[in-house]
């Protein structure tokens, strides 16, 4: 048994596995190692705040990325933490996310070609209903056609019998 399916089984029992491996073997822990767990600075704790509240969790999807404890969660806010500690601004922040998960990771996408029917089609599609109700509101009733003598007569018989 290798080092690497030690730090795999250790990783996925819950063990915890040195820093030196989690930074060295890809998929085991996360590739940030010990200093995640030291306190933030201020401004990268507000900074962390403001980015993360505009992020969607992918496996929560009406979560913030913030508010969520699902684990993919916990390794993207690892990974925020790093992004901004490396010094990167938040506009790179947001372009590197939505390259690797889409427009999907933001709770509010840009408005673009590519999102304009997530933008603008409720709009639209109101905007058909509403003509559509005008247009049944506004057409006037058919004129009723008159019933043939044949058609009378056999009304006629219904109703007596």
């Amino acid at each position: 048994m290798g080092v690497a399916n030690v730090a795999t089984d250790a990783a996925n029992s819950g063990a915890s596995v040195p820093s030196t491996v989690q930074a060295t073997l890809p998929g085991v822990g996360a590739p940030v190692a010990a200093h995640t767990d030291a306190p933030m600075s201020a401004a990268v704790q507000a900074r962390w705040d403001h980015i993360a509240a505009e992020l969607r969790c992918l496996v929560c999807q009406n979560e913030s990325l913030a508010s969520s404890n699902a684990e993919l969660a916990l390794d993207l806010r690892r990974e925020l933490r790093g992004l901004i500690e490396r010094g990167q601004s938040d506009a790179d922040i947001r372009s590197f996310l939505v390259s690797r998960y889409g427009d999907f990771v933001l709770y509010k996408p840009e408005v673009k070609p590519v999102t304009w029917l997530l933008w603008f089609g409720p709009f639209v599609l109101l905007l058909g209903a509403l003509a559509l109700a005008l247009r049944l509101m506004r057409r006037t009733p058919a004129a009723p056609v008159p019933l043939t003598e044949r058609e009378r007569e056999r009304a006629r018989q219904l109703l007596e019998s």
